[in-house]
């Protein structure tokens, strides 16, 4: 786990006047050194204040109802009383949040329909600086979840993680920590294999790479011809170059290779 110090455990206070507006409850904090068990019940300090991670207003952003459900009822089942929002895609979430205010923390999926890979990360970072966005994906890939993390994601959960695995994340980066799952560190051939590819695809140059998403969409070489204004000559030559960089001997090879690591043409 990577503790980056955003902050502690967070006050009891809710949104009726005890937390600053427009900052969420989990970044009013406590230093954990603070806590005393002697007074109040478990999980309280002495001077009454919750122990326990703090998380108020959550939005979810996934567009299968069934992962939302899901998510939901971990929700409302680890942080009682919590109020929980979702959205099915980023447009949806964008109007919520406008509409709204005082989120602790954003669940946002890896693949939604508007959003190509990490560009709805990199907008709410960039539009709420504060707000705590956790990655959620049904793959698991290490590159993607190092990009991620270097994005500002406060964490990275799997959806193939146990239920009491995904309590243990979100208390943790509610708790101010940045989660990112122990098998990160594990070596897995898939990923390092999906890692050669990038690096394979990345040598292209512009043309070729305008060519190879042309492939990856299904058109003929004719057809890339007259779509690009070039030759024939000049297509069968990028797609010989295209071929030999990505160490493969077919356009079907070359095609499986970029929808595995899901090239589109504009990364």
């Amino acid at each position: 786990m990577i503790v980056m110090g955003r902050g502690s455990y967070g006050y009891g206070a809710g949104r009726n006047g005890m937390t600053p507006p427009g900052i969420p409850a989990a970044m009013v904090a406590m230093p954990r050194n603070m806590s005393d068990h002697r007074a109040g019940g478990k999980g309280m300090k002495a001077d009454g204040i919750s122990d326990e991670p703090v998380m108020e207003r959550v939005l979810i952003i996934d567009d299968h109802p069934l992962v939302r459900d899901g998510l939901r009822s971990v929700i409302a089942v680890t942080f009682d009383g919590c109020d929980i929002f979702e959205a099915a895609g980023l447009d949806e979430a964008l109007a919520t949040l406008a509409d709204q205010s005082n989120f602790d923390l954003i669940l946002l999926d890896l693949n939604i329909p508007d959003v190509k890979r990490l560009d709805g990360l990199k907008l709410l970072r960039e539009r709420y600086p504060i707000l705590p966005v956790v990655m959620v994906s049904g793959a698991f890939d290490r590159t993607v979840v190092r990009e991620a993390l270097a994005a500002g994601a406060a964490g990275f959960i799997p959806k193939s993680m146990k239920r009491s695995a995904i309590v243990d994340a979100l208390h943790r980066v509610v708790s101010g920590e940045i989660y990112m799952p122990d098998a990160i560190g594990e070596t897995d051939p898939e990923s390092e294999e999906n890692e050669s590819i990038r690096a394979r695809i990345d040598s292209l140059t512009p043309q070729q790479r305008i060519v190879l998403t042309h492939l990856v969409h299904g058109r003929l070489n004719k057809q890339i011809a007259h779509d690009l204004s070039v030759s024939m000559t000049t297509v069968k030559a990028h797609v010989s170059a295209i071929l030999l960089k990505l160490n493969v001997f077919s356009r079907t090879q070359a095609v499986i290779l970029a929808n595995r690591v899901q090239f589109d043409g504009e990364d």
